[in-house]
């Protein structure tokens, strides 16, 4: 199947009709264990509350169809004195990689935090083995400024190592 370059997806907030085809996205990624921190066994009500109640907004990129083809939350990544700096999570669904939507979505995150008063951006545990994020990321301008030496434990590749990315935003 070739993947082909469209338009850039419309990003614009979650709304509630988004999230059967959010969920759609979601599901298989977290039940693979191989990216986030989160039990694979999660089930929906939680992944609604941690992937849209818990952050401070979350965005969908949608197709010319309307349905969701990725997904990112923004949120201050501590409390204060450390809430000038954002965090976010980010999903593409298979479908949709390689056509542009995870990087769409990172500088729209971007633009968002700067907007929200934030003067960076972290991104607290990419998992090594995750390197096309990796890649994205640092075209980004995010630096890796600390790795976590066997912090996950990738269900396929054992216990890998996780990084810390930063980037300032003003």
């Amino acid at each position: 199947m070739t993947r082909s370059r469209t338009t850039a997806p419309v990003i614009r907030a979650f709304e509630d009709a988004d999230w059967p085809g959010l969920w759609s996205i979601l599901e298989p990624v977290f039940r693979a264990g191989e990216t986030y921190c989160i039990d694979p066994a999660i089930d929906e009500a939680a992944a609604r509350a941690y992937w849209i109640d818990a952050p401070a907004a979350t965005f969908v990129a949608v197709g010319d169809d309307g349905m969701p083809l990725g997904s990112y939350y923004l949120k201050a990544n501590q409390p204060p004195p450390g809430a000038h700096v954002a965090n976010c999570g980010y999903v593409v669904g298979p479908a949709a990689r390689g056509r542009g939507v995870a990087s769409a979505m990172c500088e729209h995150s971007q633009a968002t935090a700067r907007a929200h008063g934030f003067a960076a951006m972290q991104y607290n545990f990419v998992v090594s083995t995750n390197t096309g994020a990796i890649r994205l990321w640092q075209r980004h301008g995010f630096a890796i400024v600390g790795t976590l030496p066997a912090a996950f434990d990738h269900p396929r590749a054992g216990r890998v190592d996780a990084h810390v990315m930063h980037k300032p935003l003003s």
